[in-house]
Protein backbone atom coordinates (compact mmCIF):
# COMPACT_ATOMS: atom_id res chain seq x y z
CA UNK A 1 0.00 0.00 0.00
CA UNK A 2 1.24 3.56 -0.93
CA UNK A 3 0.94 6.67 1.43
CA UNK A 4 0.76 10.31 0.92
CA UNK A 5 3.62 11.85 3.64
CA UNK A 6 2.96 15.57 5.02
CA UNK A 7 5.75 17.10 7.46
CA UNK A 8 7.44 19.82 9.27
CA UNK A 9 10.65 19.83 8.97
CA UNK A 10 14.05 21.54 9.89
CA UNK A 11 16.31 21.53 7.20
CA UNK A 12 20.44 22.68 6.40
CA UNK A 13 22.37 22.71 3.42
CA UNK A 14 24.44 19.86 3.48
CA UNK A 15 26.74 18.17 0.63
CA UNK A 16 26.96 13.94 0.16
CA UNK A 17 30.57 12.89 -0.67
CA UNK A 18 30.23 9.16 -2.11
CA UNK A 19 33.98 7.43 -1.99
CA UNK A 20 35.19 4.59 -4.58
CA UNK A 21 35.99 2.77 -1.99
CA UNK A 22 32.30 2.61 -0.90
CA UNK A 23 30.74 4.35 1.97
CA UNK A 24 29.65 8.32 2.02
CA UNK A 25 30.19 11.33 4.06
CA UNK A 26 27.22 13.75 4.36
CA UNK A 27 28.75 17.01 5.57
CA UNK A 28 26.27 20.65 6.92
CA UNK A 29 28.31 23.08 5.24
CA UNK A 30 27.66 25.24 8.29
CA UNK A 31 29.30 23.59 10.40
CA UNK A 32 33.00 22.68 10.81
CA UNK A 33 34.08 18.92 9.74
CA UNK A 34 35.47 17.81 12.63
CA UNK A 35 38.83 15.90 12.26
CA UNK A 36 39.14 16.51 8.92
CA UNK A 37 39.98 19.69 6.04
CA UNK A 38 36.99 20.39 3.50
CA UNK A 39 39.61 20.38 0.68
CA UNK A 40 41.17 16.94 1.68
CA UNK A 41 37.47 15.46 1.91
CA UNK A 42 36.45 17.01 -1.88
CA UNK A 43 39.82 15.54 -3.19
CA UNK A 44 39.48 12.22 -1.88
CA UNK A 45 36.01 11.63 -2.64
CA UNK A 46 34.99 9.65 -5.76
CA UNK A 47 31.60 12.44 -6.26
CA UNK A 48 29.60 14.67 -4.18
CA UNK A 49 26.16 16.18 -4.16
CA UNK A 50 24.55 19.19 -2.94
CA UNK A 51 21.15 18.26 -0.87
CA UNK A 52 19.93 19.00 2.85
CA UNK A 53 20.00 17.34 5.79
CA UNK A 54 16.26 17.19 7.37
CA UNK A 55 15.10 16.45 10.48
CA UNK A 56 11.47 15.62 11.52
CA UNK A 57 9.77 16.53 14.68
CA UNK A 58 10.71 12.88 15.73
CA UNK A 59 14.86 13.65 15.53
CA UNK A 60 14.92 11.22 12.50
CA UNK A 61 17.24 12.90 10.24
CA UNK A 62 17.17 12.46 6.48
CA UNK A 63 19.76 13.49 3.46
CA UNK A 64 17.74 14.51 0.53
CA UNK A 65 19.36 15.61 -2.79
CA UNK A 66 18.94 19.49 -3.49
CA UNK A 67 16.54 19.18 -6.50
CA UNK A 68 14.28 16.91 -4.68
CA UNK A 69 14.43 19.08 -1.58
CA UNK A 70 13.29 22.39 -3.77
CA UNK A 71 10.29 20.71 -5.48
CA UNK A 72 8.81 19.61 -2.18
CA UNK A 73 9.70 21.97 0.31
CA UNK A 74 8.39 24.94 0.74
CA UNK A 75 10.17 27.52 3.21
CA UNK A 76 7.92 28.59 6.13
CA UNK A 77 7.80 31.65 7.96
CA UNK A 78 6.32 33.04 11.20
CA UNK A 79 4.08 35.97 10.51
CA UNK A 80 5.14 38.13 13.91
CA UNK A 81 1.85 40.15 12.82
CA UNK A 82 -0.48 37.46 14.01
CA UNK A 83 -1.58 36.40 17.48
CA UNK A 84 0.32 33.09 17.42
CA UNK A 85 4.21 31.95 16.62
CA UNK A 86 2.64 28.78 14.78
CA UNK A 87 3.47 29.00 11.14
CA UNK A 88 0.73 30.10 8.38
CA UNK A 89 0.38 30.62 4.89
CA UNK A 90 1.99 33.66 3.92
CA UNK A 91 1.47 35.72 0.20
CA UNK A 92 5.18 35.14 -0.71
CA UNK A 93 4.74 31.38 0.21
CA UNK A 94 1.41 31.17 -2.06
CA UNK A 95 3.54 33.24 -5.02
CA UNK A 96 6.42 31.29 -4.82
CA UNK A 97 4.34 28.02 -4.90
CA UNK A 98 3.42 29.26 -8.64
CA UNK A 99 6.02 27.99 -10.59
CA UNK A 100 4.49 30.03 -14.19
CA UNK A 101 1.52 30.54 -15.66
CA UNK A 102 -0.16 30.98 -19.14
CA UNK A 103 -2.66 33.12 -20.15
CA UNK A 104 -4.69 33.23 -23.82
CA UNK A 105 -7.30 34.69 -25.29
CA UNK A 106 -10.58 32.04 -26.63
CA UNK A 107 -12.97 33.84 -28.85
CA UNK A 108 -12.88 37.02 -28.45
CA UNK A 109 -14.03 37.87 -24.64
CA UNK A 110 -13.07 35.30 -22.74
CA UNK A 111 -9.04 34.76 -20.89
CA UNK A 112 -7.94 31.26 -19.74
CA UNK A 113 -5.51 30.91 -17.65
CA UNK A 114 -3.12 27.94 -16.99
CA UNK A 115 -1.09 28.39 -13.50
CA UNK A 116 1.48 25.60 -13.09
CA UNK A 117 2.62 24.75 -9.30
CA UNK A 118 5.97 24.06 -7.94
CA UNK A 119 5.02 20.26 -7.63
CA UNK A 120 3.02 20.16 -11.07
CA UNK A 121 -0.39 20.24 -9.95
CA UNK A 122 -2.26 22.71 -12.50
CA UNK A 123 -5.04 25.13 -11.72
CA UNK A 124 -6.79 26.59 -14.82
CA UNK A 125 -9.43 29.78 -14.50
CA UNK A 126 -11.56 31.86 -16.88
CA UNK A 127 -12.58 34.86 -17.14
CA UNK A 128 -15.00 36.35 -20.23
CA UNK A 129 -16.53 40.01 -20.54
CA UNK A 130 -19.66 40.64 -21.57
CA UNK A 131 -19.12 42.61 -24.26
CA UNK A 132 -16.12 42.02 -26.78
CA UNK A 133 -15.07 45.98 -27.19
CA UNK A 134 -14.16 45.48 -23.34
CA UNK A 135 -12.30 42.89 -23.51
CA UNK A 136 -8.33 43.40 -22.46
CA UNK A 137 -6.48 39.71 -21.96
CA UNK A 138 -4.45 41.37 -19.47
CA UNK A 139 -7.66 42.19 -16.79
CA UNK A 140 -8.90 38.88 -17.55
CA UNK A 141 -5.44 37.68 -16.51
CA UNK A 142 -5.24 39.34 -13.35
CA UNK A 143 -8.79 38.54 -12.58
CA UNK A 144 -7.87 34.57 -13.57
CA UNK A 145 -4.38 35.05 -11.10
CA UNK A 146 -6.25 36.01 -8.13
CA UNK A 147 -8.30 33.16 -7.97
CA UNK A 148 -5.84 30.86 -8.74
CA UNK A 149 -3.99 32.56 -5.36
CA UNK A 150 -7.09 32.07 -3.78
CA UNK A 151 -6.78 28.60 -4.83
CA UNK A 152 -3.33 27.66 -3.81
CA UNK A 153 -3.87 29.85 -0.36
CA UNK A 154 -6.47 26.94 0.43
CA UNK A 155 -4.49 24.05 -1.07
CA UNK A 156 -1.09 25.34 0.93
CA UNK A 157 -3.50 25.58 4.36
CA UNK A 158 -4.55 22.88 3.94
CA UNK A 159 -1.04 21.18 3.92
CA UNK A 160 0.20 23.05 6.53
CA UNK A 161 -3.18 22.17 9.05
CA UNK A 162 -2.31 18.46 8.02
CA UNK A 163 1.89 18.79 8.51
CA UNK A 164 0.66 20.42 11.76
CA UNK A 165 -1.25 17.75 12.49
CA UNK A 166 -3.19 18.90 15.79
CA UNK A 167 -6.43 20.79 14.47
CA UNK A 168 -9.32 20.87 15.40
CA UNK A 169 -11.45 17.79 13.54
CA UNK A 170 -15.32 19.88 14.05
CA UNK A 171 -16.61 17.17 15.97
CA UNK A 172 -14.84 17.36 18.98
CA UNK A 173 -12.35 14.68 18.06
Amino acid sequence: MKYIETRIVEAEPAVKYEFAEGGHLIHITSRPLVGFEADAVAELAHSSQEGYVMEDAAGEKTWVPKDVFHRYCLPMDVNKNLKTDRPSISQKMVEDYIAYAEAQTMGDKTTVVRAVLKNGFEIVEASSCVSPENYDEALGREICMERVRNKVWMLLGFLLQTAAGDGDHGDGR
